[in-house]
This record gives structure tokens, sequence and C-alpha cells, in this order.
């Protein structure tokens, strides 16, 4: 047993250095959920059936449903304390209360405080447009629908204004919601970002990642280590505080509320928040520490890095990182590249709308932990192994080169097309699965919230 202490000291040294490095970078886990989430809602005609949505300020919804939204939020806080392990309770202070005194902006800052997001979120109305769309419409800036500082070289994102009113299409609300969480919700939520509503929210110190880079700070609501080895947890039990569950199921009651109460718009809303967290979770290099080497690996790892030999640590952190990186950046500009075309035939668009296993999964307050993230663990090492096998070393097995860093915005799938076309069918069959997964449980989840006949 005394040997065994070393042994997980040195582990939880290894898995904090990992999670220092890796979260920063991995904090989204899908580039723009939106270009995926539209196709995948295709195979779904009951959404395209639902009349649009009138849409309606944030301000205006909880004011209607204050003494309402009371309620829910109570009984949210006391579903998250029985059901999420680890789970940081919600400051007594933050408790929204419907006074019918106040104004509908002091209400939105009781409410917003009450969620525990980024008081800095913008919240407005706003839609993405898919890609080749805007003609004609004055586009917003990035610093309209959020308040990151730093922002992703090879985002081309266009957004649109809405008017309070202007009716929406269903399924374009829950695309642009899907990738609103990446947004700023999260940002800066914990007491050592230095922010004064992290000082506030009761969540105590950030888990894992760096909590001086911004866009890490999000990382702990967005990523899920349900199902590694038990000894990793002895050795590092912070690896045990992500809360996707908390914010998936917070969001989904506020969207069912919002349905049944009249507030179309903020019900698809708040189903397309709860669906990032969901989709989130689709990718494997978010619900595993370090895909591709095993616990055993992952021990022996750190048993000669206890005799001062670094290397295997260093390289291991590098080449996860660098294939995670890889492989969103492929799928960004192949999702981007679809619909560009405009034909309704791409492989992405076909692996999103494919049904065939839709029959068989309904969602449920298990399934982000017991179906969603357990399957992308299980596919953790072998998406590793095809990314491997799909790049050029380069970008995957190199110590020296830091994807995103050593080029600047790059494009990989069109190096690939330019000078190795074979490889673009090997990357894309690796990303094909866990696009099927992709649209799966996000047709599972918003079914869900169908209204039944």
């Amino acid at each position: 047993m005394q040997g065994a202490i070393p042994m997980l000291l040195r582990t939880a040294t290894l898995l904090t250095a990992l999670s220092l490095t890796l979260a920063a970078p991995a904090a989204r886990a899908w580039s723009n959920h939106a270009l995926c989430t539209w196709p995948a809602l295709a195979a779904l005609p009951e959404v395209a059936a639902l009349p649009p949505a009138p849409a309606e300020s944030l301000a205006a919804f909880v004011k209607a449903e204050a003494p309402a939204l009371q309620q829910l939020l109570e009984a949210e806080e006391q579903w998250a304390l029985r059901s999420v392990p680890n789970y940081p309770a919600r400051p007594a202070a933050l408790a929204f209360r419907a006074d019918p005194q106040a104004s509908a902006d002091e209400l939105l800052k009781r409410f917003v405080a009450a969620l525990r997001i980024n008081p800095g979120s913008k919240l407005s109305l706003f839609q993405q447009l898919r890609p080749g769309q805007g003609a004609g419409r004055a586009l917003l800036s990035q610093a309209d629908v959020t308040p990151l500082k730093t922002q992703e070289s090879s985002k081309s994102d266009a957004f649109v204004a809405l008017r309070e009113g202007e009716p929406v299409a269903v399924v374009d609300i829950l695309a642009t919601a899907s990738d609103e969480p990446d947004y700023g919700l999260d940002i800066g939520l914990w007491s050592d970002n230095g922010t004064a509503h992290g000082a506030a929210y009761g969540f105590g110190r950030q888990p894992f990642g760096n909590p001086a880079v911004e866009f890490a700070s999000q990382a702990p609501m967005h990523m899920s280590f349900f199902h590694e080895a038990s000894i990793v947890y002895r050795a590092a039990p912070f690896l045990g505080r992500t809360f996707p569950e908390y914010r998936v199921h917070l969001w989904r009651s506020l969207a069912v509320h919002a349905l049944k109460s009249g507030h179309p718009y903020w019900g698809w809303r708040f189903a397309g928040w709860a669906l990032h967290y969901l989709q989130d979770l689709t990718q494997p290099y978010h619900a595993r520490v370090l895909p591709g080497v095993g616990t055993a690996r992952l021990l022996g790892i750190n048993t000669i890095d206890m005799v001062g030999i670094s290397g295997p640590k260093a390289r291991a952190i590098t080449f996860v990182s660098n294939r995670h990186l890889a492989l969103e950046n492929y799928q960004l500009r192949w999702l981007r590249e679809a619909h560009l075309s405009g034909r309704d035939d791409n492989a992405a668009f076909r692996a999103l709308r494919d049904a065939s296993l839709d029959a068989g999964v309904v969602y449920n307050d298990d399934s982000p932990r017991q179906a969603i993230a357990k399957a992308a663990h299980a596919a953790a090492d072998a998406t590793d192994e095809a990314v491997v096998d799909a790049l050029p070393p380069k970008y995957t097995s190199e110590p020296g080169y830091n994807f995103g860093v050593t080029e600047s915005g790059l494009d990989l799938r069109g190096e690939l097309a330019k000078d190795a076309p074979q490889q673009t069918q090997a990357m894309e069959a690796a990303i094909t699965p866990l696009l099927k997964q992709f649209g799966l449980h996000t047709r599972s989840f918003v079914r869900s919230l169908l209204p039944t006949r």
C-alpha cells in the first residue's frame, strides 16, 4: 500500500499536467455545432412541421414567468444536489425570487445569477445563418453575440439580429442555440478566474485547465471523464468535478416549461443550449483524459517520469492535443464546404441524417453519462488510431509540432486534398461514426421535447 501512494501522487501530477495542457484547446468539442445540428435535424420532419416561433427577449420571458421560474429553479437545485456527483451547491443568496415590484431588467439580472452563467453573456436576439446565406441583411459582428476576447481564427460564422416578435423557424433556433454555449456562457465561473461572478457563484476553484486562460474556464462544464479506471479517480479526484449533466438538465427543464407556458422561442433556444453539452459528449476527446493511452501505459509513463525521464509525458500531451485539434479542424472545413456546395448528398450530411438507430434510443436523465459519454469513451482509442493513420505524422506524432501555433490558419482538409487526396477518405471515415452519434443523440433529445399526439 505504501508503494501505491507515491504512484498515485505521480499519476495525479501527470493528469494535472495533462488537464492543464489539454483543457484550453479542447474546451470546444466541435468547432461549430450549428453546422452539424441543421443536417442532423433534417432527419426529423416533425421539427420542420412546427410553426415558426416569435422571437422574444429573455427579459420578457423571465418577467412573464417569474413565479413559476422561482419554483422551477429551486426544484433544479434539489435535483442537482441529489443527482450530480460532486455538485457545488448554489449559494442561498443567488436563489431566484419573483418580486412583482422588480423591473424586467432586475429580474433578468437575478435569473442570470441563479443560473450561474457569465453575466457578460449577450443573450440577445440573433440567428446564425447557414454558410453562403446573408445577402441583403446587415450582419452582426462577433462582439455582438459573444463577450469573448479571444476568437477562433477559423471562425467565419454569419449572424443577423432578430426583431421582437419576428417569426423564426424552429430548426434555426435550435441550430443557432446549439452553438451558443461556446460564446461565453460558462466563462469565468470559478473562484480562481479573477471575476466577480466567479467569486460569488460557489463553484469553487477550477478543477482543471489553466484558470488564467479565458476559454479554458468553460472546460469543466463541457467535458466529462465519467468512465476512466478507478485508479485514475483515486489519483486525480478533480477529474470527477465535471458538470455537463447539471447544465443539460437545467436547460431542458427550462425548455419544457417555456414550451408548455406559451414561450416557444425560449423553449427551443433553451433546448439548443442543452443540445450543445450533449453534442460535446459525443466527442471522444472530451470523454477520455488521454485517448490512445491505456491505463497501464499511463502508469508506465509515470514510472519512468519518476526517475526523471519526462519525454514520454511531454509527447503524450502534445500528441493527444494535436490529434484532437486536427480532427476539429478537418470537421469544421468539411461541414462548411458541404453547406456551401448546396448539395444534400455529402457524406457528412448523410452521416448526420442517418436515423437507422433512432428507434432504439430514448432520451432520459441517464443518457448523458450512461449512453452518450460512455459511447464516446469507448470509441476514443479507435478514433485516435484512425486519426493517426489518416493524417501525415507531422500533425499527430511529432513532438515539436504544436497544432494551430506552429502553423496558423491551417485548413487541414485543403492541405490533404492538395497533397494526399486519398487520405481525405481515411479522415472522413474516422469522423463519420462520430457524426452519426452526434445526429442520433441530437434527434433523441429533441424528440423528447416534441408534443405528443
